[in-house]
């Protein structure tokens, strides 16, 4: 009997988010292969990053020294290498570009929502590698697109927003919720809990990108701590300040502020500890392709806690089920600020509840099982 033959291809998978997609991929093929009846090929980056039984492993290392390389290898080396691995069934794309190989299905999961991230001047400013890989991911989202049975995105805002861009069919396009499970990181933080009691206590936690907008948050601080006194509360961000140019700037610029704290990376257990102790949970990132964050503190609290989300799509999406959100302004600190004073002094009327759909569009994906349900169907 022949064995259904599936490849994923992740050799530019290696850190945070998208390696815990792949882990959590390949640990679902390790089980489907325990009956024999398939065989697993996984390309990957270092094979140690995400190592289970049952599945061939092709290291390509080179891959990340520069574009050059990574492209060379997505359309030439990988049509090379499906030649030699021979009636492929299925190909799996895990990193958003669509390679040229030999296979009777392609699919391709795309991570990256930043081809539709409003770029400003400052984004080239403080980091440009930010705005330019924005610009080209609108580039290769569209090679060799056509290649592809279907593509994989996060949230349903994210579907239509590459079916108006790319003009595909919503049909072809599978909306596979994220799943919640974090990465652990090292611990460099440097606050304790007994500083933040008797404080209404807002927490922020992401990484020092320009698109995060940190500037907004920090200003929006200064100007809580001219309306009421900074010892009523406390704004703990998961940055130091010096990780690079733009932490840099934020705390040359806010590092002072009373009541703000760049407490550092925190591990897992320190996060949620954080996420635990928050009276209410602030994202003003201006894009993500789900804002998984928001989901853990979410889940941390029953979805009962206030949030504070920016007014735009994926925020939308991703706090559908909580009971107490407020949107405000995108980039606007007195916006923002007026919110945060308001959760503070216990005024929660321009926070409502954000209830979940009663349906999405097929088709869409909860877990791994129904995504290759749906993408080894009829084959």
């Amino acid at each position: 009997m022949k064995k259904t033959t599936i490849v994923v291809s992740a050799v530019n998978l290696r850190k945070g988010g998208t390696l815990t997609v792949l882990r959590q991929c390949l640990s679902y093929l390790s089980e489907l292969a325990q009956g024999n009846n398939y065989r697993i090929v996984a390309l990957v980056h270092k094979k140690e990053l995400a190592e289970y039984p049952n599945i061939e492993y092709i290291e390509l290392p080179w891959t990340i020294e520069s574009w050059a390389k990574r492209l060379w290898c997505e359309y030439v080396t990988m049509k090379q290498i499906s030649r030699e691995i021979g009636d492929v069934d299925l190909w799996l794309s895990l990193h958003d570009a669509s390679p040229r190989v030999e296979a009777r299905r392609q699919a391709v999961y795309c991570h990256t929502s930043f081809p539709f991230f409003p770029i400003k001047l400052r984004d080239f400013l403080y980091d440009p590698k930010i705005p330019l890989f924005g610009l080209l991911t609108q580039f290769t989202y569209r090679i060799n697109q056509r290649s592809n049975r279907y593509i994989i995105v996060q949230q349903e805002w994210l579907r239509k927003a590459f079916a108006s861009k790319f003009n595909l069919a919503p049909e072809n396009i599978i909306v596979a919720r994220a799943d919640t499970a974090s990465t652990s990181t090292p611990d460099t933080s440097h606050i304790s809990m007994e500083a933040l009691q008797g404080k209404y206590v807002f927490f922020y936690a992401s990484t020092p990108d320009t698109h995060k907008d940190f500037q907004t948050l920090c200003r929006a601080t200064e100007l809580l701590g001219q309306r009421i006194s900074p010892e009523r509360f406390a704004v703990v961000l998961t940055i130091a300040g010096n990780e690079n140019k733009y932490a840099r700037y934020l705390y040359k610029q806010w590092g002072q502020v009373p009541g703000l704290h760049f407490a550092g990376l925190m591990d897992k257990p320190r996060l949620y500890a954080h996420y635990e102790r928050a009276d209410c949970f602030v994202f003003p990132s201006r894009i993500e392709t789900w804002g998984l964050p928001i989901t853990e503190y979410m889940d941390v609290h029953q979805c009962k806690r206030p949030l504070i989300v920016p007014n735009l799509s994926y925020a939308q999406e991703t706090s559908q089920g909580a009971e107490c959100v407020a949107f405000f302004t995108p980039c606007d600190a007195e916006d923002l600020a007026r919110l945060m004073l308001e959760a503070i002094e216990g005024n929660y009327k321009a926070y409502k509840a954000n209830p979940k759909p009663t349906n999405i569009e097929p088709p869409t994906a909860q877990g791994w099982r129904e995504l290759f349900d749906l993408l080894l169907a009829d084959l």
